[in-house]
């Protein structure tokens, strides 16, 4: 049973209490008790705010329902449609001219262009993997993964002939990113003091382990030493190439982890407050040892006329809070009610990072003396406006000075994407960040027009209009009102951690399409992904886009319409969706593990969040809704996807099967996702979740 106190008339979490005031309000030198009575009228103003925010969502829709229901067996009329969005307040009209006008931001992301991670916060362990990959061997990364055009290492230790064969790409890379002069290759250098760069100005300064190069803003590291195993058989002594990867690091308080209740919230903040004071750290067994992993240090240099420097030797640091929809019982307000999780986000993790703000750190993360906030799933200007003016009085209550707090607003709703310009109007002067997530904003197509039809099978969905729209709208109006070498403009994940091969042919497409950063799945994959920006110059690419095109096609809805589909086709659909909601909802539910490598229907191992849990979930309530398949199939499904999924489970010893199991929390809660599908808050699944996680934590 939580030990609830009680501060300012707000009833909260003891452990809670106690860790704010001890380890964040102590430190700061904050009157506590006012603090608190701060906290209490904020609540007071935002929370009722929140929920009128939500009552919205859900009136919009009904009517978007009404009007699908009305309009059944017609052909779709766009143009009505439109209108009717306009009308409902759904569409609202574009701001005048404006750019943004956010200061203060550190250059990782306003100026330069490079790879992101995310990162579970629950995890210290992942947290500080991530933390660190602001440098990667590119050696490492080559030899280990496909993404190495050469035979796979042998078995029984170090591989010479793969280790060649790294070698001469990494030799390809640096004749390509640091071409020398005459056209003479790296391959052919004979040590360090022979290197003659064709343009000189990219050789920066030497470090105590090697020379210290930059291409497009980004540093690489060609070590030298002969007295390691690799530098001493090589022509030149060099020993590895270290390349500046993870330039960004969003640490996630949301879709990658299962938070329900105090403890797990507690865990998130305390681990947030180790990355800010630089203390963090993980000890784990691994191979018959106990090994200690903290934060890296800043890598110094010398410049060619002697002046010494530092690099930074961690990636810089968004928190990604929690949307609008859900509540914690971490905290309840005066009239029981549950906090909005979202604004307890906002509090304590500015709180937590104030302490950088203001130099208790020991290493530092803005150097601006900015705290970067990414806020998901914002339905609309209006939302966002809710966020800016939640952020104004989060900073009041900090005592901080106005626009501290960055917001990165993530593109991935519909009402979002189709109000774009308004959204980032109303976070002009402090927003840092836009993206684009595939998962989550085909979730919330789905959802938004789940009573027009049956929607096209997941795979088709990639090349739809409305997709195709949407990704090249955000870049260009985000462009357009001013966010190159202010704010960056992002791309999605690339899911499947071990197909690096194709991640290297496919993901440099994000850098073409005019985005300055693109997540990836693991410090390895941004170490790799970082060779694409040397590769291209995103900011001048970004110079000769095209204006942003029209609503038409964004407003398009997938349906699939004149589609016959085999009883095949339908079944290995159903298959699909149903193997991995239950792959994931599992170790989710049973283990409180919210993003992790889950096998796929074909056992490729996908990272895998909410995000992926939205629309699996969705898709089949779609199809069940308009007589595409029967509950009978889908119930025939699960029980024959339950037992694949038990089998890609079978080593892991905390593993509970789901056969034999169908009453049990996991798979209750994977009927219910999808059965229960249609009603859910724009299609969400975190309130089933949540709702089964805490009955399995009960007992």
């Amino acid at each position: 049973m939580t030990d609830m106190t009680t501060r300012a008339g707000v009833s909260l979490d003891s452990r809670l209490a106690t860790f704010v005031e001890r380890e964040v309000l102590t430190p700061l030198g904050r009157d506590v008790e006012a603090f608190w009575q701060g906290f209490a009228a904020l609540l007071a103003e935002f929370a009722p705010r929140n929920r009128a925010l939500l009552e919205k969502r859900e009136s919009l829709q009904a009517q978007i329902d009404a009007w699908h229901t009305d309009r059944a067996g017609k052909p779709h009329d766009a143009a009505a449609y439109k209108a009717f969005l306009t009308e409902i307040g759904y569409l609202v009209p574009e701001p005048a001219d404006f750019q943004i006008g956010t200061q203060n931001v550190d250059p990782e992301i306003a100026t330069m262009a490079g790879p992101q991670l995310v990162v579970p916060i629950l995890n210290a362990r992942f947290l500080l993997n991530a933390a660190n990959a602001r440098w990667g061997s590119l050696y490492d990364a080559f030899y280990g993964t496909d993404a190495l055009d050469a035979p796979p290492a042998k078995p029984g230790g170090y591989d010479a002939a793969r280790g060649a064969a790294v070698i001469a790409r990494g030799r390809q890379f640096l004749d390509e990113a640091f071409p020398l002069t005459g056209g003479a290759s790296w391959a052919g250098l004979a040590g360090r003091d022979s290197i003659a760069l064709a343009d000189p100005s990219q050789q920066v300064g030497t470090t105590d382990k090697g020379v210290l190069f930059k291409n497009n803003g980004l540093h690489v590291e060609v070590v030298f030493d002969s007295s390691t195993p690799v530098g001493a058989t090589d022509t030149a002594g060099i020993a590895d190439i270290m390349v500046e990867a993870a330039l960004t690091t969003i640490a996630d308080c949301e879709d990658s982890v299962a938070a329900v209740d105090a403890e797990d919230k507690l865990l998130a903040y305390t681990n947030w407050l180790g990355i800010i004071r630089g203390d963090l750290s993980e000890s784990f067994e691994k191979g018959g040892r106990t090994l200690t992993r903290t934060l890296a240090g800043d890598k110094s240099y010398t410049a060619p006329d002697g002046s010494t420097h530092t690099l930074p030797g961690r990636s810089l640091m968004f928190v990604r809070n929690v949307g609008h929809l859900m509540t914690n019982p971490a905290i309840r307000l005066p009239d029981g009610s549950e906090i909005p999780e979202g604004i307890m986000d906002a509090v304590f993790t500015s709180a937590i990072s104030t302490l950088d703000v203001e130099g208790h750190g020991k290493f530092g993360n803005s150097r601006t003396g900015s705290i970067y906030i990414v806020k998901p799933k914002m339905h609309g200007p209006e939302e966002c406006a809710f966020t800016n003016d939640l952020f104004d009085a989060v900073e009041d209550l900090l005592q901080l000075p106005r626009h501290t707090i960055k917001v990165g607003v993530m593109d991935e709703e519909r009402r979002t994407s189709a109000n774009l310009a308004a959204c980032i109007h109303a976070v002009k002067d402090r927003i840092v960040f836009i993206n684009t997530g595939f998962l989550d904003r085909t979730g919330d197509e789905i959802h938004t027009s789940m009573r027009a039809g049956p929607m096209l099978r997941k795979g088709a969905m990639k090349g739809s209009d409305w997709l195709k729209a949407y990704e090249a709208r955000n870049v260009a109006i985000g462009l357009a009102h001013g966010l190159s070498g202010k704010a960056q403009i992002g791309k999605g994940m690339w899911a499947a951690p071990d197909l690096m091969g194709q991640m290297m042919v496919e993901k440099i497409g994000h850098l073409k399409a005019g985005a300055n950063t693109a997540w990836v799945p693991s410090p390895t994959a941004a170490t790799l992904h970082a060779l694409h920006y040397h590769q291209i110059d995103v900011f001048a690419v970004q110079k000769h886009l095209p204006e942003p095109m029209g609503l038409d096609a964004l407003l398009s809805i997938p349906l699939a319409e004149g589609t016959n589909w085999s009883e095949a086709e339908i079944a290995e659909e159903l298959d699909n969706n149903c193997q991995g909601l239950l792959g994931y909802v599992v170790r989710w539910v049973d283990q409180g593990v919210g993003c992790s490598k889950v096998p796929d229907i074909n056992d490729v191992g996908l990272m895998e969040d909410r995000a992926t849990l939205r629309i699996s979930s969705q898709h089949i309530a779609n199809w069940l809704l308009h007589g595409v398949v029967t509950e009978a199939q889908v119930k025939d499904s699960l029980t024959r996807m339950a037992a694949k999924v038990d089998a890609q489970n079978a080593g892991d010893p905390l593993y509970e099967p789901l056969t034999g199991n169908e009453d049990g929390a996991a798979f209750s809660a994977a009927r219910d996702l999808i059965f229960k599908g249609v009603e859910q808050p724009s299609g969400y699944t975190e309130p089933l979740l949540h709702a089964w996680r805490l009955k399995k934590k009960a007992g």
